[in-house]
């Protein structure tokens, strides 16, 4: 067989021939080898310039500007979120302009409120704004375009908001979305005891479920919230002690429907009212949240006796959102309008003057004329003092966004109309000369009155009297509005303070328990219920981290333990090198 090549190769350096470079000249080559320099783009450089490294940013000392959309649910969120950033150290501002970081608390309702919610995001993007996202809309929907890149918090993990804080500071996109569960049960939301700054320091706001059972055709909330979820009662009344002994003087139980809960836990409304009206002390006032009518229908009796209680409001929000039952049908509200009749007959009639308030939506798919007709007949004979109007609108995602729509003239029209019915009476002019014992709270918007309520939770403007805020007292009533009255202090009436001690003042966290006070920088080192939540490829922040034993109870102790433990083993060591050498 011929040869395949002439010369045998004998070692692998054969391979390099004499034509080929040699390593020295090589050498020589990269040193005559000159690199070529290239243009940076001045503009990016300044931007990055600008831009500390992560590692360099300590978090807990930027300004933080919250904005909250929607529900006293949503408030109450807000108010926590707020109270646990301020405990780690962030300044909570007033001032957008200043703050370093935009937390966005949004409502997904209706369009309008979502609509804003995109608008500040916008505003704060071009504003060179760090942003973090919270409440409905990124919980419902997270993987909206407009919402690419950013942080989100789920509205059950508000509880972790400094995690989500301090990593979008440095940079990070964080998104926690998962639901609080105890042995796959799930729970109703973020611990109730967590530090909270409230926006009125008068008056607590305290979820008491979250979620609902119902599954509307029109609403978006129940994609955020979920299915009901409720509160133990002994957290709830511990809430409200605490609030109390805090120096506020008015709660608020909210949730999706207030009417709903307990029947996730075995238990229900009226009980956990009655153990609520124990610890009132005279002088503060409870007020109920929004039920909707099927499941208050069980409990009227009860309800009517704890409406009567003179500690708690004579009021009640149940939305009947239409006089149609063809249309609640296709709302899918599981009621029809006798349903609703029979619960406000039964409470005017065993709750003398109580307030009863409610909702109602304008041109919702298939709403005949005739259909409207007859929730303007509603409104006629029950006259409302307090009616929300709302012009439907098609929320994405939802069953009734794909129904046949009411044309938006006739829509807008039939706001109006029934808005200028609403208009037509004036609820309070029969009450004018009376006296009435009212609770002082709040500030009215032109900010020449303070705002009071009497026992049926309507609206009592009184002198701006520094001595009256959170004060019970009695007053002449002199003038009457649409919205509200007007009272004049009696004299010699008796005032009650039901502040069992200083109300906290305006900005001040509350709930700072020993366990917070005494972890690092007034940090948080509790930990978070287990949940389950979207991977996030981000490091702990420093705040989660192991606390070292003189950071924990019986610290001192513990280390005195293991420096005696050592010096014992040291001592044994010693004694026995030295019987070796004898």
């Amino acid at each position: 067989m011929p040869a395949a090549c002439e010369s045998v190769l004998e070692d692998i350096e054969d391979i390099v021939s004499a034509e080929d470079v040699k390593p020295h000249d090589r050498q020589f080559v990269r040193r005559n080898v000159f690199p070529k320099v290239r243009k940076r783009n001045s503009q990016k450089n300044v931007q990055a310039d600008d831009e500390p490294p992560s590692d360099s940013i300590i978090p807990g000392v930027q300004k933080i500007w919250i904005r909250t959309w929607g529900c006293s649910h949503n408030n109450s969120d807000g108010e926590y979120m707020a109270g646990q950033l301020a405990a780690y150290g962030y300044k909570i501002t007033d001032n957008s302009a200043e703050a370093d970081l935009w937390l966005l608390n949004s409502c997904t309702v209706k369009n309008p409120a979502e609509d804003h919610f995109r608008n500040s995001i916008k505003k704060a993007q071009e504003g060179k704004k760090k942003v973090v996202l919270a409440g409905c809309v990124p919980q419902a929907q997270p993987r909206q375009e407009y919402l690419k890149g950013l942080s989100i918090i789920g509205v059950q993990q508000i509880d972790r908001v400094v995690e989500v804080v301090e990593e979008t500071i440095k940079g990070h996109s964080v998104r926690l979305l998962g639901q609080k569960k105890d042995n796959g049960k799930r729970l109703g939301g973020a611990r109730l005891d967590l530090p909270k700054i409230r926006k009125n320091p008068l008056i607590e706001i305290i979820s008491i479920n979250t979620g609902c059972l119902n599954a509307c055709t029109y609403c978006k909330t129940k994609h955020a919230r979920g299915d009901l979820a409720s509160y133990p009662i002994e957290e709830l009344v511990d809430r409200a002690k605490q609030s109390f002994q805090e120096g506020v003087c008015e709660i608020w139980l909210t949730s999706e429907d207030t009417g709903a809960y307990g029947r996730d836990i075995g238990t229900d409304l009226p009980t956990l009212l009655w153990k609520l009206v124990e610890v009132i002390p005279e002088g503060a006032m409870l007020r109920l949240g929004m039920t909707n009518p099927p499941y208050i229908l069980e409990h009227l009796e009860e309800m009517a006796k704890i409406l009567n209680h003179p500690r708690v409001y004579a009021f009640l929000h149940i939305p009947v959102q239409s006089a149609s039952d063809s249309v609640l049908m296709d709302m899918k509200r599981e009621y029809c309008v006798a349903d609703f009749k029979q619960v406000v007959d039964f409470l005017k009639e065993k709750v003398p003057g109580i307030t009863i308030a409610t909702d109602i939506i304008c041109g919702f798919p298939g709403e005949t004329d005739e259909d409207f007709q007859e929730t303007m007949k509603l409104v006629e004979v029950y006259r409302f003092p307090s009616l929300f109007i709302n012009q439907f609108y098609p929320r994405p995602g939802t069953p009734a966004a794909k129904m046949p729509q009411v044309p938006a003239a006739v829509k807008k029209q039939r706001t109006k109309d029934l808005s200028q019915l609403f208009h037509s009476y004036n609820p309070y002019d029969h009450k004018v000369g009376e006296r009435q014992r009212v609770l002082v709270t709040e500030e009215s918007f032109d900010s020449n009155y303070y705002v009071a309520h009497n026992p049926f939770y309507e609206q009592v403007l009184v002198p701006k009297d520094p001595l009256l805020m959170g004060k019970m007292l009695e007053v002449n009533i002199y003038e009457a509005g649409k919205h509200f009255m007007k009272g004049e202090p009696v004299s010699d009436a008796r005032v009650h303070t039901a502040s069992i001690s200083r109300p906290l003042a305006k900005g001040e966290v509350s709930g700072l328990t020993e366990e917070f006070r005494r972890s690092p920088q007034n940090g948080t080192n509790w930990k978070a219920q287990p949940s389950a939540e979207i991977p996030v490829k981000t490091r702990l922040s420093s705040w989660m981290a192991l606390q070292l034993p003189w950071q924990q109870e019986g610290g001192g102790l513990k280390i005195l333990s293991v420096s005696l433990a050592l010096l014992a083993v040291l001592v044994m060591f010693y004694y026995g090198g030295m019987k070796t050498e004898l």
